[in-house]
């Protein structure tokens, strides 16, 4: 088994919905937001964080790795976090992102949860003490995440 892509046995399902690959449509709104992102980043140099997809293949465990992160590169710290998910996946990626930010090991001060059956946006800060807001935009970067996405 290869390590970036894991056997599967029909060659007709490429590993969607048994938790091996995310769905086509969780990498579809993780590869619009990386590269409107991106293309700020590297290209047109307007926002100061860069925007990295999470790398790592879990094998169909829930990874501790937001989906995108923003870095910031000369400070060493990840201050924007976003996760992608479905209805069945929001709970536990809500308490995913709320430990991430309120751990404060990373220096993520904003973190955003995305359910695209729902296209429903909620964004968590540092010190919000658990509680979300229904909002896709981000104070740190100053534009609205959901701006890729339409």
């Amino acid at each position: 088994m290869d390590m970036y892509f894991p056997a599967v046995n029909d060659p007709f399902i490429a590993g969607e919905d048994q938790g091996v690959w995310a769905p086509a449509d969780h990498q579809r709104i993780i590869a619009k937001l990386t590269t409107g992102l991106g293309v700020l980043f590297y290209r047109e140099k307007a926002i100061h964080l860069e925007p990295l997809p999470e790398t790592m293949l879990d094998e169909g465990k829930a990874s501790q790795v937001p989906d995108i992160s923003l870095r910031d590169n000369q400070a060493a710290q990840t201050p924007v976090i976003i996760e992608i998910c479905h209805t069945a996946g929001l709970k536990g990626d809500l308490r995913k992102v709320i430990q991430l930010i309120d751990d404060d090991l990373y220096g993520i001060r904003e973190g955003f949860i995305y359910d695209y059956h729902t296209s429903t946006w909620l964004r968590y800060r540092f010190g919000d003490g658990g509680l979300t807001t229904e909002s896709s935009f981000t104070d740190i970067l100053a534009l609205d995440l959901n701006d890729f996405l339409v």
